[in-house]
């Protein structure tokens, strides 16, 4: 699990935010300003509290305002570098290293959340071959007409022989804050919400080649979920299990201190790679000769090392994990919110498993054995009552991953945004928040599925 009840910088953000709101966050304006990035699209929607929305396809890369990159075609559409439009030096805060990069942009078009925002969180999916990195950055409008800067969401790397891949501490303009990985109004008690985004790339390749990264899939989650203690119970609708490998953070516990203290922490990297495996995805034994051989399952070690956030300084980064998943051929990833656990049926009905974000007491979760401030687990089925199978990484061995647990209590802790810790202190839930791996090319019935949950 992720820091078993130490304090993460989710629950920092969820102490900012608590010290504001009273009760329930008041809704939005109905009528808000115009906004000032001139957005086109479709007034907030009533019921959904979740707008996920991403640039994939070929005309997607063409829209949008491109200073030295360029869109291309195929099966799979990208943005890459065209001709690069300046040069510039990044020093790079891990390491102390200073180096010089050709650099190009993309900033996409304004789009209008179609509800508005307390948080923002973005996914991207690329290929950065040694010799080149990507960074991600968000800018917004607010419901009081106001922009924000250029926020920073993530510097980027598949590897780690360039760039140290890393968050961005310290960004705030007195009406918003990026926490890692999320964006998030500090004041939603106000009715103070982001209408609208655009989001830009910049990509980075050594001077004098012709390196690129590609990038294929780019993307954010806005969403606005009301304070709750508890969410209505759901009708079971589904009996089905999948056949996803199973992991142990727990036997990595002492393994590479340097990422977040070992295996214990590891919780986010294990539910991945199990799913990256049930997907097919496979690391080559060149790949995983840096573990120690005498380690087991190095699969893991592997992912820990290539989703670490070296400013975090921990696993647990979303986008970065989403990223990993899909540095394997064929895979896209991305970090969203599910409404309910009938969301979540529709999703293994198809076929797709999920990887969920929750935190509880050990009183909260029969069988769990544990409390966490916050923990990954995958979903891999239902049983015929309804219960939830999970494969938790949590568990003393392989062996033990997959659990049962009860439907009303897990529903519970992985939907409510507002709980009880230890110490009877308020603190967060992360209101359905998920991963989710799946094919570049999604079957019938696995588009149909995704679409259902609000991703395309």
């Amino acid at each position: 699990m992720s820091r078993a009840e130490q304090p993460s910088r989710r629950t920092v953000l969820a102490a900012a935010v608590a010290a504001t709101v009273a009760g329930t966050a008041a809704p939005a304006a109905a009528a808000a300003p115009r906004s000032a990035l001139d957005a086109d699209g479709p007034a907030p929607a009533q019921g959904r509290p979740i707008d996920n929305h991403a640039w994939t396809t070929y005309r997607d890369w063409r829209s949008g305002t491109a200073e030295g990159t360029r869109a291309v075609a195929g099966r799979r559409p990208g943005l890459v570098i065209g001709a690069p439009v300046g040069r510039t030096d990044y020093t790079d805060p891990h390491t102390g290293t200073t180096a010089a990069w050709e650099y190009a942009t993309w900033t996409g078009p304004a789009h209008r959340l179609t509800v508005p925002a307390t948080e923002v969180v973005a996914s991207w999916n690329a290929h950065t071959p040694e010799g080149t990195w990507l960074q991600a950055e968000l800018r917004g409008t607010y419901s009081d007409g106001t922009d924000t800067p250029w926020y920073v969401l993530g510097r980027w790397a598949a590897g780690d022989q360039d760039i140290r891949r890393t968050s961005v501490d310290g960004q705030s303009d007195g009406k918003s804050t990026v926490w890692t990985d999320t964006f998030a109004i500090d004041d939603p008690s106000g009715g103070l919400r982001l209408t609208a985004y655009r989001l830009r790339l910049t990509l980075y390749r050594r001077p004098g080649t012709r390196l690129t990264p590609t990038v294929w899939r780019l993307g954010a989650m806005g969403s606005d979920i009301p304070d709750r203690f508890t969410v209505p119970a759901s009708t079971p609708g589904l009996a089905q299990e999948l056949a996803v490998p199973r992991y142990s953070q727990e036997i990595h516990k002492g393994q590479y201190p340097e990422y977040d203290n070992g295996g214990e922490a590891w919780c986010s990297p294990t539910s991945s790679q199990m799913i990256i495996e049930y997907w097919g995805g496979r690391l080559t034994p060149e790949q995983l000769s840096w573990v120690n051989p005498a380690y087991a399952d190095p699969q893991v070690c592997h992912a820990a090392r290539f989703t670490y956030d070296h400013q975090y300084e921990g696993c647990g980064n979303w986008p970065f994990n989403a990223a990993y998943a899909a540095t394997f051929p064929g895979l896209q990833g991305v970090v969203t919110r599910l409404a309910s656990l009938t969301d979540l049926e529709t999703l293994i009905a198809a076929g797709i498993p999920a990887i969920t974000s929750q935190s509880f007491l050990k009183s909260e979760l029969t069988g769990a054995g544990y409390g966490t401030a916050g923990h990954l687990m995958t979903v891999i089925g239902f049983t015929a009552d309804g219960d939830v199978i999970a494969n938790d990484p949590a568990s003393p061995s392989d062996e033990a991953v997959r659990r049962v647990y009860k439907r009303r209590e897990w529903e519970n802790i992985w939907l409510r945004t507002k709980r009880y810790n230890a110490s009877g202190k308020v603190v967060s839930g992360t209101g359905g928040v998920c991963y989710l791996y799946f094919p570049a090319h999604p079957t019938p019935h696995q588009r149909r599925a995704l679409a259902a949950v609000g991703v395309r």
